[in-house]
């Protein structure tokens, strides 16, 4: 995982969970950049943006959709 500054990103179309109807306390990807996925809080879009190897990412949806990580 690294942090990207947000000139890298500009243009990028970030999208929400589904899953954000829960008051809007969720994260936002792009899958503009291929291998990666940008993630950032979508409370604050200027913030901080993590970026995770796109097969580190797959890996954490799966376990997380299997329930690896406990209910939420």
């Amino acid at each position: 995982m690294t942090r990207t500054d947000h000139a890298a990103l500009t243009g990028a179309t970030w999208v929400k969970s589904s899953y954000s109807q829960n008051g809007g306390n969720c994260i936002e990807v792009t899958p503009d950049l291929p291998g990666v996925m940008p993630v950032r809080d979508s409370k604050d879009p200027e913030g901080s943006v993590l970026v995770f190897p796109i097969e580190a990412w797959r890996s954490f949806v799966a376990a997380t959709v299997a329930g690896e990580f406990g209910h939420i």
